[in-house]
């Protein structure tokens, strides 16, 4: 893990994000869209700078920002697709060290770890539902 996230990071410093940046860009990845006060509740950060963080995002190209159809007052959110590419790229550049792992293990060893990573996917899910927040 220590590798990936630091190719990942690697990667993005040589875009020259900052991390709230890239936090951001992730949260937008996975969300699709969203308005400026959802950005700003997911990184525990304020409107104002979330909307200072946007607007810089905009004009690197990377968000877009449309009126809401259904409140013109509210703002949209939206990766560009040059934002769309730069995080697959980082995506892929963090799953590189998994492919160079995996070599290294028997089909076995392989087999066993599916099945561990299985068991904890299923737990964290049923935690993260349990979470009132």
């Amino acid at each position: 893990m220590r590798r990936s996230f630091r190719d990942f990071k690697r990667y993005m410093d040589e875009s020259n994000l900052s991390p709230t940046q890239v936090n951001a860009l992730m949260y937008l990845y996975y969300h699709d869209m969203g308005a400026v006060s959802d950005l700003g509740g997911h990184m525990g950060i304020s409107n104002a700078a979330a909307s200072q963080m946007v607007d810089r995002l905009v004009q690197g190209g990377l968000f877009e920002r449309t009126e809401c159809p259904g409140d013109r007052r509210i703002k949209e959110i939206r990766l560009t697709e040059q934002g769309h590419k730069l995080i697959e790229r980082g995506i892929e550049t963090r799953r590189l060290w998994l492919a160079d792992l995996t070599t290294a293990l028997t089909q076995e060893q392989q087999a066993m770890i599916a099945s561990a990573l299985k068991i904890l996917t299923e737990a964290a899910l049923k935690l993260e539902g349990e979470r009132k927040y």
